[in-house]
């Protein structure tokens, strides 16, 4: 990859960390989409899990002391499960579906009906969601939108809100990392240089949002963070709608 398009991926990843730093989500969700127009699926998703690793544990590191344990514990179990299903298969999708998912995932679970409210202490719905997520973050190389809704339905303070679901994810991409990296068929490789400019852009956004995060008011945090998952996720549905539309018919992107 040329030096002039590692040096602007390395700013995009700084600019997407330190949007992740503050509200906990939307970095990785806009990442992948440029990940996804530049690169195959596989080594997206690869170079996508490096990043949000990095970006996710820094964060996770950085606010250890409000995360909530429980949560996590049975997140993973869920990230467990998924795994193992989805190696029986070994299903890679279309870029237009992965950016169809993308931008549906937040609207399908704003859907969720009233009594099903998240709880991100029930062990049921962690473990489902964990699968859930897990599942999304295979097909799409996120699961943000979800997972978002799912913390912000619960009763936690922002700080425990973006430490908890920090770690849940550094799990989530950990996973992805295995399964895009050595399981699929055809799995990926990643350049070292980018990779490690990856993870040094992913700390330095995620450190810069550290001070801006405990300036902001809780109301301010949850508004900002619906209005950033709901303009975000519109896009991917347009984008991938024109895509498939193109796959169908060439003649009409002209």
């Amino acid at each position: 990859m040329a030096p002039l398009l590692i040096a602007a991926l390395g700013l995009l990843m700084v600019g997407t960390a330190f949007l992740s730093g503050l509200f906990g989500m939307a970095g990785g969700l806009i990442l992948i989409g440029v990940l996804l127009a530049l690169m195959p699926l596989p080594t997206a998703m690869v170079l996508h899990a490096i990043t949000q690793m990095a970006s996710n544990g820094w964060r996770a590191l950085l606010w250890r002391a409000h995360i909530r344990w429980r949560p996590v514990f049975v997140y993973l179990i869920g990230c467990a499960l998924a795994l193992a299903l989805w190696s029986l298969t070994r299903y890679v999708p279309d870029k237009p579906i992965a950016l169809l998912m993308l931008g549906v995932t937040p609207f399908m679970a704003r859907m969720t009906p009233s009594w099903l409210k998240p709880n991100p202490d029930s062990v049921v719905q962690g473990a489902f969601y964990g699968t859930v997520c897990m599942g999304l973050m295979l097909m799409t190389g996120v699961s943000g939108p979800l997972m978002d809704t799912f913390f912000l339905g619960a009763k936690f303070d922002r700080r425990s809100i973006v430490a908890t679901k920090a770690t849940c994810q550094v799990a989530s991409h950990f996973t992805k990392l295995i399964y895009f990296g050595g399981i699929i068929d055809q799995a990926a490789s990643l350049d070292p240089v980018l990779a490690c400019v990856a993870i040094a852009a992913s700390m330095l956004g995620t450190s810069l949002a550290r001070r801006i995060l405990e300036a902001m008011s809780e109301q301010q945090f949850r508004t900002w963070a619906g209005r950033l998952i709901t303009t975000i996720a519109s896009y991917y549905i347009i984008y991938g709608g024109w895509l498939l539309l193109f796959a169908a018919n060439p003649a009409a992107a002209n």
